[in-house]
């Protein structure tokens, strides 16, 4: 009797550990900077101590920089494209050293460069990882950072080969402790999540973060909506260590914007334990008001249930 009372008293607690109401939220917020050139700095930023702030500097890519109308690609030997006057080396350790719960990335790709698209092209497999290595390992020792994030968004590669690109790459990195984080920005566009999720299905194990960006839908969208496509790429990002974060822009109209209900959807994934995050495109755009969304996000996440 006392045995069969302390098995059902164990499988009520376990029940209530792994109910959604009762799972823990993430508590990290992700921002992407420095694309824009609109002189935004680190510590213009708000940050909030409770919560996990993550900067994303924007971009890194493997193409010569933008002198002439036409950047030509560089297979893996990649370059700066984010404004590093205001964003350097120096004030990235500052941000670091003055807020403990501060992490910094790179983005590598993005749509455009120059103003001409932007096509991840590899000459070969092999080719493209040693050079990605050697020249990412360099900027983010340089820069002190943690993480990397691949938002390359049109191939002229099938997406076997991207799959073994991207995947190569993380896991070098990794295993050779340059970075401890890595994340993609996938979105709802036939090629663009083929590309992903073949990437995803081989290499997820090593991807701890998914921005999704949820503001490619489209403008106006519903809350219910909003929750409906963050069911489905939750389902298409499962497994492995990947979560998908909600987010929204701030320069433009797509998706569910703040004024719309987006932290009203958030609150909803909160409360059933599935608020993995919050990123916002970009800190560039959110100057003009101030950073309002970004302390709102931030208090949402760093608040109790």
């Amino acid at each position: 009797m006392a045995s069969s009372y302390l098995l059902s008293s164990l499988l009520l607690l376990l029940q209530a550990l792994l109910s959604p109401a009762s799972a823990a939220h993430s508590k990290l917020f992700t921002e992407y900077i420095g694309a824009e050139f609109k002189g935004v700095r680190f510590s213009d930023v708000p940050i909030i101590p409770g919560a996990d702030f993550h900067f994303i500097l924007s971009f890194a890519i493997d193409y010569t920089t933008p002198s002439s109308n036409s950047p030509t690609p560089t297979n893996g030997h990649f370059n700066i494209f984010w404004d590093t006057v205001n964003l350097s080396p120096s004030q990235v350790a500052a941000i670091k050293q003055r807020h403990g719960n501060v992490k910094v990335a790179l983005s590598l790709g993005g749509a455009t460069v120059g103003g001409n698209p932007k096509y991840f092209q590899p000459s070969s497999i092999d080719s493209w990882v040693d050079n990605a290595v050697d020249s990412l390992t360099r900027i983010i020792k340089q820069y002190h950072l943690d993480g990397i994030d691949i938002d390359y968004e049109q191939f002229h590669a099938d997406s076997d080969i991207f799959t073994e690109c991207i995947g190569q790459l993380l896991r070098r990195l990794k295993n050779n402790g340059v970075i401890s984080f890595a994340s993609i920005a996938p979105f709802a566009d036939a090629q663009v999540q083929s590309h992903y999720l073949a990437l995803w299905r081989k290499y997820g194990h090593l991807i701890d973060y998914v921005n999704f960006q949820f503001y490619a839908y489209g403008a106006n969208i519903t809350v219910s909506q909003f929750l409906r496509y963050f069911a489905e790429q939750s389902s298409n990002y499962n497994g492995g260590k990947g979560k998908v974060l909600a987010s929204f822009t701030t320069g433009g109209s797509g998706g569910l914007s703040p004024q719309n209900g987006f932290f009203r959807a958030c609150n909803i994934l909160k409360n059933q334990g599935k608020l993995n995050g919050i990123f916002i495109w970009s800190a560039d755009d959110s100057k003009s008001n101030g950073f309002r969304y970004e302390k709102q996000a931030q208090n949402l996440l760093a608040s109790g249930r």
